[in-house]
């Protein structure tokens, strides 16, 4: 009986220390970053729109849920149809990304405390439903900018 029990356990033992080799990282946490942010010079002094693309590197999704700014009120819109209303959380896949850009989802920034100027930096907090708050700068660009990576 002694002799079966050895094998068995071998085999366990293998098997358990191969289970690791190769094993996605579906669990890691989400490890989010912001590239390509910037806002247009507003056009008026009481809202102003931003864009910017967050990379989640790990391997689990998150979602923006919140955005906080000292420049004032900011809201996550999206733009369906030609139509622009505020959204709910939006996903931040794993190994993936989501892109604010003008036409589709953006931040909406109202009740300015003042109306930036091309060269200026905007800064803005981004929350998340379970990673620890993005802090991101978004430079202040002609208000005709548009990116050459076209968002």
């Amino acid at each position: 009986m002694r002799r079966a029990a050895l094998p068995v356990a071998a085999a366990l033992g293998a098997g358990l220390l191969l289970g690791g080799c190769g094993a996605d990282d579906s669990s890691s946490p989400a490890q989010l970053s912001v590239s390509a942010a910037y806002m247009p010079q507003p056009v008026s002094g009481s809202m102003a729109a931003g864009f910017l693309t967050l990379t989640n590197e790990g391997g689990t999704k998150d979602e923006l849920t919140s955005v906080t700014s000292d420049l004032g009120e900011v809201t996550v819109h999206e733009t369906t149809g030609g139509v622009m209303k505020e959204a709910g959380p939006l996903a931040v896949p794993a190994h993936g990304r989501l892109v604010l850009e003008s036409g589709g989802s953006h931040l909406m920034f109202e009740k300015l405390t003042h109306r930036p100027k091309e060269g200026e930096k905007v800064s803005v907090e981004l929350h998340f439903a379970h990673s620890e708050p993005v802090r991101a700068e978004l430079p202040v660009k002609p208000a005709t900018y548009r990116p050459a990576t076209g968002h």
